[in-house]
């Protein structure tokens, strides 16, 4: 698969998961848009690496799908461990 097509998975699996995830981002929108894109990304390589298949055979296969929003939901929950509901500006 291209990069457009990795970029769209990405995007798609990064707004799966945060219907899957429903509150507060610290990030908003764009970061969880970036989220999605590198998730899907790590879910790929998750699933080659631990259970030995290729999980992105193509763009309209399940796994490839599965593994994105996998990869995504495991992003989302680091960052919000991580970032511990921080907002990015400041009460006076």
């Amino acid at each position: 698969m291209g990069i457009i097509a990795w970029i769209l998975i990405g995007l798609l699996a990064g707004a799966i998961a945060k219907l899957l995830l429903p509150g507060k981002d610290p990030g908003g929108i764009i970061i969880t848009m970036l989220i999605g894109i590198v998730g899907g990304l790590l879910g790929g390589w998750l699933g080659k690496v631990i259970f030995g298949v290729d999980s992105i055979d193509g763009f309209f296969d399940l796994s490839t799908w599965i593994a994105a929003i996998v990869g995504s939901l495991i992003l989302l929950v680091l960052y919000r461990a991580v970032t511990g509901g921080r907002s990015s500006y400041r009460h006076a």
